[in-house]
This record gives structure tokens, sequence and C-alpha cells, in this order.
């Protein structure tokens, strides 16, 4: 899984540091101009409420809901490109089941130069969990500077130690060994221990070992790499790495953004920085010495490992598509699955395919959208923070079943 927070929850400053969306392209017209009637909710039984821990209710019809052209064309190939998951995952929320996506993966896979919001009317029904009241954030693949020797100033990027293990500390009573065990490692002394935190491996402790897979000439620019938990390094030549998440420390994420707001350091008062991505790395840049001291007080440090595909992957080893993935809490939307958003941000309204999640995302409604490479998507992510609406795409016949639960 990687370990990816959006930038604008690992910041904690939703809502903040809005701009004004470029123009959108004009809407195309609704598929049909129905108005729906209110959605009514579905006899579930107690025990498929109570697994999901929200309510669910039917939505709209998929051809009222106006899909533009071109996202649903991305949607259609991000959805193909899930169907192999799909048929061989279990469904963590307990929507769905393998069989109900049979028929629209094999649709899928033979239609091409057919209109893509057509097969979505075809092959799904809408469904809203709890009260489809949705958050959207954005997160994108940074490329930043590397060096694949050491440099000054730079940081160098690891990959994943093997003395970084799973184990219950000594003393741990039975009855609490729940779970999966917490990451560590042995000491000298064989006790078990916390592993190396930010400001150990800053410092050195993971030195000379052959971990480091390059250098990034900017160590700011790491720090936001490794919260977006896959990015590109471009080294002087030209040549380009592609890493993803590799694995982390075990230290719990601690959202510089809030401290700095705390701090009063962010904000719109004169002297004060935009809460914003953009404005944290200018008081970090600006303030070189209290900026090494802010990022060490989150702890927590991503291991990376070299990639070879044509794009980072999601959680469940696709790759995330620009303006087509979103990342989701899969106990709530099955991964593979359409979901339609219609947000404050014009330029994310439409269809998405939930292929990946993040520590950040929680919940029934929380949307992780991704914008891809370049400097278009950093500033479409840094910025994105929108509220609205959503609906989960299901294959259908999936609500008749659950009403028989």
């Amino acid at each position: 899984m990687r370990f990816f927070l959006p930038l604008a929850a690992a910041l904690s400053l939703a809502a903040c540091g809005r701009v004004v969306p470029p123009a959108p392209a004009p809407a195309p017209p609704p598929v049909a101009a129905t108005v729906p009637a209110p959605a009514a909710p579905v006899p579930l039984s107690p025990a498929f409420t109570r697994a999901i821990e929200a309510p669910l209710a039917p939505g709209r019809r998929v051809v009222d809901l106006a899909l533009p052209p071109d996202a649903a064309s991305r949607a259609l190939a991000s959805f193909r490109e899930s169907c192999p998951v799909l048929l061989r995952r279990d469904d963590q929320s307990g929507l769905t089941q393998t069989a109900d996506w049979r028929p629209a993966c094999s649709a899928a896979a033979s239609w091409s130069g057919r209109d893509a919001a057509e097969f979505f009317a075809t092959h799904f029904e809408t469904v809203k969990v709890a009260d489809g009241q949705a958050f959207a954030t954005g997160y994108f693949e940074p490329e930043i500077a590397g060096s694949r020797v050491p440099v000054p100033g730079g940081m160098a990027v690891y990959a994943l130690p093997d003395d970084l293990v799973r184990a219950w500390p000594e003393g741990t009573p039975p009855e609490q060994r729940e779970g999966r065990a917490p990451l560590g490692r042995f000491d000298a002394q064989g006790r078990f221990t916390d592993y190396h935190d930010r400001a150990a491996i800053e410092d050195g402790a993971l030195a000379g070992r052959g971990l480091e897979l390059a250098w990034a000439v900017d160590p700011v620019e790491l720090f936001f790499l490794q919260i977006q938990g896959s990015g590109r390094l471009r080294f002087p030549d030209g040549s380009v790495m592609r890493i993803g998440y590799a694995g982390q420390n075990g230290h719990g994420y601690v959202a510089i953004g809030r401290v700095m707001r705390d701090r009063g350091l962010l904000g719109d008062a004169p002297g004060q920085y935009a809460p914003s991505m953009q404005g944290i790395m200018a008081y970090l840049r600006d303030h070189p010495v209290e900026g090494r001291a802010l990022m060490r007080e989150n702890p927590s440090w991503v291991f990376f490992r070299e990639l070879t595909g044509d794009g980072p992957l999601g959680s469940i080893g696709i790759p995330v598509r620009p303006r087509a993935s979103v990342a989701v809490d899969p106990r709530f939307v099955p991964y593979g699955a359409p979901v339609w958003l219609k947000v404050e941000r014009d330029e994310a309204n439409g269809l998405w395919v939930a292929q990946d999640t993040g520590g950040a995302i929680r919940g029934a409604n929380r949307f992780d959208t991704f914008w891809g490479a370049g400097e278009d998507a950093r500033r479409i992510a840094g910025e994105m923070s929108a509220s609205g609406e959503a609906l989960i795409l299901l294959p259908k016949g999936t609500l008749d079943r659950l009403r028989q639960r």
C-alpha cells in the first residue's frame, strides 16, 4: 500500500488557500433530462450496515449524470485496467462480489470506439454511502532534481532496510497481540525498539549500508515527495528514475502545516506565509534552520524502490492515471469502482476510478484525486480542497442482491 497523504490533508489546510479555478469547458448536455426522485433508503440487513459503518441509498440514474465525454473515456480506460484485480480480489467494503463485476469487465474489454458514457449507463447503477457529502483533495507525482552521487546539501533517497521488521515488544501481553505487530528494529542487545526516526536518518543512521538509490538535491522537495509516496528524480544528464513507496519507518505522521498554523506562521496577515503547499515550501526555504527543525517534527520517513512501469502504482498494483484515478477508503468504496464527483472545483467534477488509498483517506466520502506530473498537476493538487457530492457506481443488480441479505 502506498503511504501518500493528500496535500491539503497532509498539511491540515483543508479549505484554505483557495484560488479561482480556470474557466471550465462548456459541459455537454445531459444524456437525458429526467429529474430523479429523492433517493429512498435501501433496506439492508443490520449485519451489512454494521459491516460498512454507514447507511446506503440508491442514487441517481447514471444516464442522468451528464458525464463529460473526456472524463468518461478516461474512466473507462482506468476501469478496464482495474478489471484483472476486480476479478481476483475480495472487496473490503462488502458491497460487491467478484461475480458482480464480470459482465461489466467483459463488456469493457470490447467497448472500443463507442460512447464511454453509454458504457457506464448500460452496466452500472449508483449508490450514495452515508449522506453522500464528499470532500476531495489532490495528489500528484512530483519530479525533483536528483543525483546519482552525493551532492552538497543533498539528501539520500533510501531503499527499504532489511532490519526494519514487525515484532511485538518483549513483555506485550498476549491479549494485546492483535492485528499486525508494530514496526521497529532489534538493537545490539536483541531488544525490539522503535526504528530510526527522521532526525536520526538525516544524521546518518543508515549511511554506508548501500541503501542509497540516489540523492535528492533539495531536501525540502524530498520531504514533499515522501508525502506523495511516489515521484521522479531527474538527473543532470536528463535521465529520469521513477520511484515508488516501499515502506515506512513506523513513526506516526505529523502534519507540519498544522504545526505552522498553530504557531501563527501561516495565514493571511502581514508577515504570514500562504496556507498552501507553496507557502509552506517558501517558509522552509526562507528559514533553512527553522525549516529543518520543523521537518524533523514529523518523525515519519518513507523508503522507496525504483519503478519501471509507465506510471506510479496505486495500492492495488495498477498504475494511477492523471485525472482518472482516485484514492478512497476501501472499507466504503470497492477498489476499481467508478466514483462520480460534483464538487466546488470544476476540474475535479466527473468520473474517477478507485485505484488507491492513503493514510489520510478515511471515511465513506473522502476522496483524493490524482493529477499526474508537471507544474499544472502540482498547482492543482496543492490547491485542491473541495466539498460536494459523491456517488459510487456499482454493477447493475448489486443493490437487489444487497436487499436480500
